[in-house]
């Protein structure tokens, strides 16, 4: 089931007294309850009548905020931001760009692609990665995306204080996966809480009563939402969650060994799950471990997969889990981010996942 986002309520925080920076777009926007695009579009006194209509009462509310606040427009950002070219930037924080079509980001960009050209726009696309290229790590290491309209990201982990600029200065941005914790900036996503509680409500219809999950050990929002699904779907069941409820691995390759599994299935563990990520890691170790530790699946075992096996083990028994809707997610950030190039006022649902009910797991008897 699709779950709204929520907005952030207007409020009034006036500029702290004594300050000596600049105020930012950002802070108008949040100051009047508006997105940063239709601050840009007011402060900038656009009237070729191309762009969305903003009511009077909008548009005042905007003018009492600057001037609260002190805002005076930065004449560089104003000639920036009357460029228009409909171009709009794809930019990957993954060490080389994702353009194979086995890769677990290529059905993403297929969306992109489709979307984008829908819309009227092309794409560029940025290749310079955290390792290679220009690179993504130091102070003006995005500020080439500025060569298009507006700019799509992905990846796990990103820069947040290039990010926070970008968003600061009021260039359209849209991040492909949840980013709450950068406040201001747009993103889309799946809704991967509800999909990992309903392959844990799978397991515990077949029998299952003590269940673990193994994931990375980090804080990317996509393996958090998984973990709180995961822990919701055991709650909601009734199912003990224990001390080992959750592996954080470092190295899963190392650290889910035959033995750890042996030990935990005779102390009564009948099914795992492991999280999808860009390397698949969890789920490597988690199926080399099951078999090297001379277990079936699903017959001694059973197993889960919150997402997509790797391409290279397509060739293995589905796993059970579920699919991540991709093409949809891209598609769904270039609609976004279109909105926002325009400045228009636009929200994205998180997407639904689907079910799959795959090979590897059975009733516990």
């Amino acid at each position: 089931m699709e779950q709204p986002r929520k907005r952030a309520k207007p409020g009034r925080n006036p500029a702290p007294a004594g300050r000596t920076s600049r105020p930012r777009q950002a802070e108008v926007a949040r100051l009047a309850g508006v997105s940063q695009a239709t601050v840009s579009l007011v402060l900038s006194a656009r009237g070729d009548g191309k762009g969305p209509a903003i009511s009077d009462e909008t548009r005042q509310r905007v003018l009492d905020a600057a001037r609260d606040l002190g805002y005076v427009p930065d004449p560089a950002a104003r000639r920036l931001a009357a460029a228009r070219n409909n171009l709009l930037g794809v930019f990957s924080f993954t060490a080389t760009f994702p353009t194979d079509v086995q890769h677990s980001y290529y059905p993403f960009l297929v969306g992109v692609e489709q979307e984008a050209a829908a819309r009227g726009y092309d794409l560029v696309l940025f290749t310079g990665s955290s390792s290679g290229g220009a690179g993504a790590a130091g102070p003006d290491a995005l500020s080439r995306v500025r060569l298009a309209d507006g700019c799509l990201f992905l990846g796990r982990h990103v820069p947040r204080a290039e990010l926070k600029r970008l968003v600061a200065d009021g260039y359209p941005v849209v991040h492909l996966g949840r980013r709450e914790e950068l406040e201001g900036l747009a993103w889309v996503g799946a809704d991967y809480v509800s999909a990992s509680r309903e392959v844990v409500a799978h397991l515990a219809e077949l029998g299952h009563r003590r269940i673990v999950l193994v994931r990375e050990d980090d804080d990317a929002p996509a393996s958090t939402d998984r973990q709180r699904g995961f822990l919701e779907g055991l709650a909601a069941a009734g199912v003990p969650q224990g001390p080992e409820a959750v592996l954080r691995c470092a190295d899963p390759g190392r650290e889910i060994t035959p033995e750890r599994v042996r030990a935990l299935v005779a102390g009564g563990v009948t099914a795992f799950v492991a999280e999808e990520t860009d390397t698949g890691a969890a789920w490597r170790a988690l199926n080399t471990a099951v078999r090297e530790a001379g277990l079936a699946c699903p017959r001694d075992v059973s197993l889960g997969l919150l997402g997509s096996p790797p391409a290279d083990l397509a060739g293995e028994p589905v796993p059970m889990g579920f699919d991540i809707p991709r093409h949809r997610l891209g598609a769904a950030a270039v609609r976004l981010l279109a909105a926002l190039v325009a400045g228009e006022e636009a929200d994205e649902p998180l997407v639904a996942c689907e079910f799959r009910r795959g090979r590897t797991a059975a009733a516990r008897l």
